[in-house]
């Protein structure tokens, strides 16, 4: 790296606007990248990207380095190269979070876990996509916003735990994950560049088997960028050997990306869709056998004298059907919905001084859903007429903040937002398929207002303490609210039958709505330690203890007979059966530490060089009344050891799991046993070609999922009218697969 190279990032670091401009950074670090890496990564950062400098020590002028963007140190980050590689294992993007520490994934479709952080999930755990936010538009959630985008998609993803920043994002009590797909790459020059990956996959478990591409055609100010992928797999089989049912899916998603330069201004558009034929639900009454979206996202970002400014807004439109995939699912009930996805989100980041920052900012989001279940001919119970769940269900959020972040002096930097969020929801008139089996609960909803108003407020603060080139400190305290969804308001019907369509959890109860449902808020304290060596080279280690009470959690109870017409009276107390529950609100608190780190272990010319990582998570949460909470993740915790040797990578992975016992009494929710899982994961590159094989679950483990839920489609016990899913077994996890990936760049 030259002087004027050093001078010129020395000044960038220090302008009152603090931009770091990445053609100065390409020029400065290109002399020190490989070859290779100077194609794929110096040139793929786009100009207008902010970088954000945390508050330390002055540099050689005496002048402190100011915060432009602040990530909270808790903060998860899942790379290009992370996510890329994780197609050798699944397609499901939302199991990437996984891989995080705090980090797990609800069971459903192959390509639709819900993902959870710090035993929070479903719509506790907010998803952007380039900014893009995705509803509800399902009462099973099987096309959530992660399965709109293929792992090998993700260019890169941030996960914000509980205390982040305001400016992050509000609606939400658990997490905000950001995702960006295809940013834009820019070429030096005014000819045109061509450049690119293309990938395929097999895994022996399942027959599963895709493909994946990226393309881009660019120069210094345009750039045209596709990304997408096809991939389908049938039933996997578990280590016992058995076959586990209604877990085939095949998807494809698509994304077209244009962005062009002007000066100090960025423009972005972006437009894709996705298109789902089918994809099993084991733990579900019903599978996905049509799911076609297709959406528009317009960008922008700008460099101004006081500071940035960012702009977004979107669009979306999903159609999404449910049925049964034969044979393991028998009879005809087809269900399907609509939804529009509409919003923009403004933000400008204003220099005030060396020292201070102000970030404000504004967004509005609008979702809308209709969901109908068609009459099925000749049925007396789904007939004549058709099913209105939710009728013109809509959801108008509008959000506004402010967020101050000075650096005290040069160790110590504070960050503090408010932000406020207004909820408007309200729906329509409702029926059933006949007034003879459903006409009391229509009219008894119809009969009161829909309309439903939440004024909510989030407040965030976070202190910073840089205590020396390798330790650093930060207290964390935040309050996030959310308010409830369509079909935690508006699902009407008490009948068994509706009830059962109804729920994301998979654990084969019923499920209605409530009208009366308050918003829940989360009021947390964090704490996160860092050590590591100066150039975090050798070794790093980070602890993330945290305590959160959420004020009227939005929960379940046992449905009792004046509340669900066609209940037993056994509802309230049987402990071996699925239950009918209503939404409802509760008092509950939830704790817990995330542990990470990672040491090297060698570096010689014989064996190259190795490095050990691990990570350790706990968490456990209950209700003020005693009950246990749905789907919290037991002790878990990963080590492994990476070698890198020449062109070859390699890695040997244990996952190990806990029992878990502490289950949620109104679910009836399953018990799991603990369990290890082996893998082994090797690779060779040889110029632009790269080979990837692994053995997942080496000695063929037979183990359940503990966020897996009930298995209702393998074991099933005979009734009048054919068959119904017997209660008491979990979902087996997947036993060994050989696995193979093969990528070409260009």
């Amino acid at each position: 790296m030259n002087l004027s190279c050093l001078r010129g990032l020395r000044r960038a670091l220090t302008r009152s606007t603090a931009l770091v401009r990445p053609s100065v950074l390409t020029l400065c670090l290109a002399p020190l990248l490989p070859a290779g890496a100077r194609a794929e990564e110096a040139l793929a950062l786009p100009t207008l990207q902010v970088v954000s400098v945390s508050a330390g020590a002055p540099d050689a002028a005496g002048e402190e380095r100011r915060a432009i963007n602040f990530t909270p140190i808790d903060t998860a980050r899942i790379s290009a190269n992370e996510a890329a590689a994780a197609t050798l294992v699944t397609s499901d993007s939302g199991s990437l979070i996984t891989r995080i520490p705090g980090g797990a994934a609800w069971g459903a479709g192959g390509v639709s876990s819900l993902p959870a952080v710090n035993g929070m999930g479903a719509d506790r755990v907010q998803v952007g996509i380039d900014g893009m936010l995705f509803g509800i538009a399902c009462p099973n959630q099987m096309n959530p916003p992660l399965s709109f985008v293929n792992p090998a998609m993700i260019a890169n993803a941030k996960v914000y735990l509980g205390t982040a920043p305001v400016s992050v994002g509000g609606d939400f009590t658990g997490a905000r994950v950001d995702v960006s797909v295809a940013p834009p790459r820019f070429t030096e020059g005014e000819e045109l560049s061509v450049s690119g990956q293309v990938s395929g996959f097999f895994r022996s478990n399942g027959n599963g088997y895709g493909v994946d591409a990226t393309a881009t055609v660019s120069n210094a100010d345009t750039s045209v960028t596709y990304t997408g992928g096809w991939n389908r797999a049938s039933d996997y089989t578990a280590g016992d050997g058995t076959k586990i049912k209604s877990t085939m899916y095949e998807t494809q998603n698509h994304v077209l990306g244009i962005s062009k330069k002007i000066n100090d201004q960025l423009f972005s558009v972006q437009i894709g869709g996705q298109f789902i034929p089918y994809q099993g639900y084991v733990n579900q009454y019903m599978d996905m056998v049509d799911n076609k979206s297709i959406f528009a996202n317009g960008r922008y970002e700008g460099a101004f004298d006081w500071g940035t400014l960012e702009a977004n807004v979107f669009a979306n439109r999903v159609r999404h059907t449910m049925g049964f995939i034969q044979p393991d699912k028998s009879g005809d009930m087809p269900m399907d919905t609509r939804t529009t996805d509409l919003g923009y989100g403004v933000k400008g980041t204003i220099a005030l001084s060396p020292q201070d920052t102000l970030r404000l900012g504004t967004e509005t989001y609008y979702n809308t859903l209709d969901d109908w279940w068609p009459p099925v001919a000749g049925s007396m119970m789904m007939g004549p007429d058709t099913f209105w769940s939710i009728n013109d269900g809509q959801r108008l959020r509008l959000g506004t903040f402010a967020e101050w972040e000075r650096a005290l002096d040069a160790r110590w930097t504070a960050v503090l937002g408010l932000r406020n969020d207004t909820v408007w929801m309200n729906t329509g008139d409702v029926a059933g398929y006949n007034s003879m089996m459903y006409g009391a609960d229509a009219a008894r909803f119809n009969a009161q207002d829909h309309a439903r108003t939440d004024v909510n407020f989030d407040g965030t603060a976070i202190l910073r303490y840089e205590a020396d080139a390798s330790s650093l400190y930060e207290l964390g305290l935040a309050r996030k609210t959310r308010s409830p969804n369509f079909y935690e308001r508006y699902a009407w019907s008490t009948s068994a039958m509706a009830m059962k369509m109804i729920g994301w959890f998979g654990d084969g109860n019923g499920y209605v709505g409530n009208l009366d449902l308050d918003p829940e808020a989360a009021h947390t304290v964090s704490f996160t330690a860092s050590w590591h060596d100066p150039a975090r080279k050798v070794w790093e280690l980070k602890a993330s203890p945290y305590y959160s009470y959420v004020v009227d959690y939005i929960d379940v109870d046992r449905c009792d007979i004046g509340k669900c017409l066609t209940n037993l009276p056994s509802n309230l107390s049987t402990q071996d059966n699925f239950v009918y529950l209503q939404f409802a609100n509760h008092d509950a608190w939830l704790y817990g530490i995330n542990i990470d780190g990672k040491l090297a272990l060698w570096d010689d010319d014989s064996f190259g060089q190795g490095a050990f990582r691990g990570s350790l998570s706990f968490v456990q949460g209950q209700r003020t009344d005693g009950v246990n909470l749905y789907h919290m993740m037991p002790l878990n915790g990963l080590v492994a050891i990476d070698q890198t040797w020449g062109n070859w990578t390699n890695s040997v992975e244990l996952q190990l799991v806990a029992s878990k016992t502490l289950v949620s009494q109104v679910h009836n929710e399953l018990e799991t046993d603990a369990y290890a899982l082996l893998n082994l994961r090797t690779s060779y590159r040889w110029e632009n070609v790269r080979v990837d094989f692994a053995v997942e679950n080496v000695f063929d483990q037979d183990y359940d999922l503990p966020l897996g839920g009930a298995n209702l489609v393998n074991y099933r016990v005979p009734t009048m009218m054919g068959s119904t899913p017997a209660w008491g077994y979990a979902v087996a996890g997947p036993g060994r697969s050989f696995n193979t990936r093969v990528s070409v760049s260009f």
